[in-house]
């Protein structure tokens, strides 16, 4: 085993093969970027207070502080132990599995292939071109995953969860009373399941969309951008039911008082023709209002 103790900017390059990557860090940022590259690398451009333990293992990596264990992870609330930061930038083979825990620290993990997963206390969180199946869980923190193509699992107390472009075959999201935003772009069918206590629930699918439907509320408004969606009940509980196109997939959405929107994603013969000349049509567009 090898192992570092950083407490000043430092720069690592890790000749060692790297098949797990461990990061736990408190305040700051942390990115981790996947690659076609052999080795790792590592850059600390920022630390403050106690030392990051840098070790190299069996081929997994690690990058944390010595009293902030992986396990319990959500639970960890020591006052003394935020007084620190650093900033952590970690370049990895694109196959590697990530696991990534921020307390109070944005995180940023993008091109990694292999399964990753996030816990977070509090902090922003972004998860770009992701193949790989996906895991975050946090206390209040948000996460953004945009071109994600692997199944995303999500739950939160109060942090909320947008959804840029997925195009995964499963998306699971548990929040107390963070928000969701689903834009959905599949290449086949997909597997929907949105569940909340008081947050909201925007979903956008694609236009045609293929999906059986059901959403429902037991004190919020629901709205429909669907014609083949029926809406039951006009006071208290609500409830959208229907198929959309040959009813592959599967969508089903779940709130007690927030609200729930289905919209429609434009088609293509919906988006802006070019304005440079190019086009038949150029310098005019067709847009549909929803």
């Amino acid at each position: 085993m090898s192992e570092w103790s950083v407490a000043e900017p430092t720069k690592l390059t890790f000749d060692a093969p790297v098949s797990e990557l461990h990061v736990r860090i408190v305040n700051g940022t942390v990115n981790v970027v996947g690659t076609d590259e052999g080795s790792a690398r590592l850059e600390v451009s920022d630390v403050e207070g106690p030392p990051l333990v840098i070790t190299q293992k069996d081929g997994t990596l690690t990058v944390a502080y010595d009293d902030l264990p992986w396990k319990g992870f959500l639970k960890w609330l020591d006052p003394k132990g935020w007084r620190r930061s650093a900033v952590v930038s970690l370049t990895v083979p694109a196959q590697t599995r990530v696991e990534v825990g921020v307390v109070g620290a944005g995180a940023v993990v993008s091109g990694i292939r292999g399964p990753a997963v996030l816990k977070g206390v509090a902090g922003d969180t972004a998860l770009v071109a992701l193949s790989g199946p996906v895991r975050a869980d946090t206390v209040s923190g948000n996460v953004e995953a945009q071109s994600v193509t692997g199944d995303l699992r999500f739950a939160s107390v109060s942090g909320d969860l947008t959804v840029v472009e997925g195009s995964g075959s499963s998306v699971r999201a548990d929040t107390v009373s963070g928000s969701m935003i689903v834009d959905l772009d599949p290449d086949g069918p997909t597997d929907v399941r949105l569940s909340s206590i008081s947050g909201e629930i925007a979903i956008r699918l694609p236009d045609p969309a293929d999906a059986e439907v059901e959403a429902n509320t037991a004190s919020g408004a629901i709205s429909n951008a669907f014609d083949d969606l029926r809406v039951q009940g006009q006071w208290g509980a609500h409830k959208l039911t229907g198929r959309l196109g040959a009813g592959s997939g599967k969508l089903r959405a779940t709130t007690v008082s927030g609200s729930i929107a289905l919209l429609r994603r434009p088609g293509r013969e919906d988006e802006p023709e070019p304005r440079d000349g190019s086009g038949d049509n150029a310098g005019t567009t067709d847009k549909k209002v929803l």
